[in-house]
């Protein structure tokens, strides 16, 4: 089976999605299957990557974050797909190159996998905080009047679980498939937590090692919501010694950066390129500080969970589908307030049942493995093709 990938969120220089494409290509080698990527760049060119290949076609950078680029021509992506002559094409923005691929007429089946949900991303982000979430989402309609289009022009829209197959469709995008995701469960685990390591990101903060220890992984954008955070942290750090390390960078590290100065205790650590790394500062903290409430899957909040760390995460969103009484504490999505009690809460638990309770919460998380064998089965059945994986049948969210 031959499957192109339209990925206008892909990048060369890290975040979630490259890890998630360079996954999808190694289990697809893997199963005999032809992964092509068409992803925009500077330049149109083509790369050889192990497992498949990378069509860059030249498009101009984010606004946002110059990381990414944008795809602007719809021709360009229509002449590749025309001769890639896939048997299944992804598309998985709802810009560009979203629209490009449902308003492709070639021979093979279409999937709009729904990586990015932008009304969470965008409006709420912005105007929630002050008009409320039921609010915003009535202003949203025309947004959703969209994404109905859009995904009229796919043969099945995939998502990432059950509750965002339920959203999704109470706004009219109808007959969702649920296809969950997964994590590297073997490069995330509490065997990684080393005290020496905790020791050196508390100094980092200025602290000893006696101080509680929160990390948070995320990108420096809007809707990563990192001033909220920022803002919990230091209502809670007044009553009771913590550092917080943050590892991400992005479009806001500037302002970040000036309201980190302001706030005593936080240390910005920036990209790093080391899983065996980040698996270790993960395991090593005593919970994870979380404040995207628009993620459609909280992939560094399973990592957390996978490592033995329990979670504080917004009530909406990715996130908080993952989040379970035994090991996390929620906040309101968005209110500082809220967020420094639930980081207070969390600290004041018991470490060792919080661990305990993030082994069998594990146990229910998937394996990126486990996703692209259903991913696979799922573009099969459309395509008429051999996934080479039996798997039980995937059901319609409801």
């Amino acid at each position: 089976m031959k499957i192109v990938d339209v990925s206008e969120s892909y990048s060369e220089r890290g975040g979630g999605v490259r890890t998630y494409v360079h996954h999808k290509l190694a289990a697809a080698a893997r199963a005999g299957h032809e992964v092509v990527i068409v992803a925009p760049g500077y330049h149109d060119r083509e790369d050889k990557v192990e497992g498949g290949r990378i069509v860059w076609v030249k498009g101009p950078r984010s606004p946002f974050d110059n990381r990414y680029g944008l795809f602007t021509r719809s021709r360009a992506i229509h002449e590749v797909l025309d001769r890639e002559d896939a048997d299944v094409v992804e598309g998985s923005s709802p810009l560009g190159g979203g629209w490009a691929v449902a308003k492709w007429q070639g021979r093979a089946k279409k999937a709009f996998v729904f990586h990015t949900d932008p009304v969470a991303v965008w409006p709420e982000t912005f105007l929630a905080p002050r008009l409320g979430f039921a609010r915003v989402d009535r202003w949203a309609r025309p947004i959703w009047s969209g994404l109905r289009r859009l995904a009229a022009g796919y043969d099945a829209t995939v998502v990432s679980g059950s509750w965002l197959g339920r959203r999704i469709e109470e706004h009219g995008v109808t007959g969702a498939r649920v296809v969950p995701f997964g994590i590297d469960k073997r490069g995330f685990s509490p065997a990684h937590r080393d005290e020496q390591v905790r020791a050196r990101l508390l100094a980092d903060c200025g602290l000893g090692p006696d101080a509680d220890l929160l990390i948070s992984v995320s990108r420096l954008d809007p809707e990563k919501r990192v001033p909220t955070m920022l803002e919990g942290f230091r209502q809670a750090a007044r009553q009771r010694p913590m550092g917080l390390v943050l590892f991400g960078r992005g479009a806001m590290e500037r302002s970040i950066k000036r309201q980190i100065a302001r706030v005593p205790g936080v240390h910005l650590a920036g990209y790093v390129g080391s899983r065996e790394a980040m698996a270790a500062a993960m395991a090593s903290a005593d919970g994870l500080l979380h404040g995207s409430a628009a993620e459609t899957y909280g992939l560094v909040v399973a990592e957390s969970i996978c490592s033995g760390v329990p979670i504080i995460v917004p009530d909406r969103g990715g996130a908080a589908a993952l989040a379970g009484p035994g090991y996390a504490e929620s906040y309101a999505a968005g209110d500082a307030e809220s967020c420094s009690r639930a980081i207070l809460r969390l600290l004041a638990r018991d470490r060792g049942q919080l661990r305990s309770a993030c082994t069998v919460a594990a146990r229910r998380i998937g394996t990126m493995d486990g996703h692209f064998e259903r991913l696979f089965e799922l573009y099969a059945e459309m395509s008429g093709q051999d996934a080479r994986v039996a798997r039980p049948a995937l059901r319609v969210a409801s």
